[in-house]
């Protein structure tokens, strides 16, 4: 499996534009370089993408894409909002409702809510770091809905020894996930709609053509970070991107197929590349 670029972004749900420590980059390794990039917005970062895939068309080379947030939901829940239980018919939805602003504002938190209103109880979704309520969307952690589980098997194959990883449920607070996933998926679906038929998403669709999409976890590189932090002064945020790119584009052919070979069907929740495989991306970095 060869891709000549491997693009790795580091997402953010940051309200307003912001640059460093917890916003958006955007690395892209070749065979001669890895280079990053810190983008203030998420539109921003949506039009470099779209401009990385039409040159990568343009020059008949295959690109590598890996976003750094969920591409699906624990089972069952996506079934209850959509009627099918396929991760990209999530995709399809959240494009629809929700919104993003140029200055970077987002109506997530009202599409969190409105996704809770379709289950008993007052979640899964919850946390709002703004000082105004959300109508529908609780601050604390209510009780999950009866049938739905914290985490997506691939969550708990990719996590590091000792750490628990943090549920797409939540929104707000110290390392939550939830918001990324949220503003990530509905432009990752408007990219797949503008370049139809030339981007796949792993593990939902062959990687077959031009352009594959897959969730990846820098996270499985992080004493690599640490070290590399410590190195250069980079932030964390740029220092896993570039590792992670550099780790992927360098593996072999097989190498690399490995990494995409499946251990059971996720049609709904999705699949980390490299979960439970960091050895591997280790050894690559040397």
């Amino acid at each position: 499996m060869i891709f000549e670029r491997t693009a790795i972004l580091d997402w953010s749900a940051a309200k307003g534009p912001r640059r460093g420590k917890d916003s958006i980059w955007l690395a892209i390794a070749t065979a001669q370089s890895c280079r990053a990039q810190n983008i203030p917005t998420r539109a921003e970062a949506e039009a470099a993408l779209t401009q990385l895939i039409a040159e990568s068309l343009s020059k008949t080379q295959r690109l590598l894409i890996g976003a750094d947030f969920a591409f699906g939901a624990p089972q069952g829940f996506i079934p209850r909002l959509t009627g099918r239980a396929e991760a990209l018919s999530w995709w399809g939805w959240l494009a629809q409702r929700v919104t993003d602003t140029p200055g970077n504002h987002s109506n997530y938190r009202q599409i969190a809510a409105q996704m809770n209103s379709a289950f008993p109880g007052d979640g899964p979704f919850w946390g709002n770091g703004e000082k105004v309520e959300t109508p529908g969307l609780p601050r604390l952690k209510p009780p999950l809905p009866l049938g739905l589980a914290l985490h997506r098997a691939t969550d708990l194959a990719a996590r590091a020894p000792g750490s628990a990883p943090k549920p797409i449920w939540q929104l707000a607070g110290a390392g939550a996930v939830g918001a990324q996933v949220l503003t990530g998926l509905p432009m990752l679906e408007r990219l797949r709609q503008r370049f139809a038929g030339q981007i796949s998403v792993w593990p939902f669709q062959a990687p077959t053509t031009p352009i594959v999409l897959a969730e990846v976890y820098p996270s499985l590189l992080s004493d690599a970070v640490r070290r590399h932090c410590a190195a250069t002064g980079q932030v964390p945020d740029e220092a896993q991107v570039r590792l992670l790119a550099t780790a992927l584009h360098r593996l072999s052919p097989d190498q690399r197929a490995q990494l995409f070979a499946l251990p059971h069907p996720v049609p709904e929740e999705g699949w980390i590349l490299g979960a439970g495989q960091g050895a591997l991306l280790q050894t690559a970095l040397g």
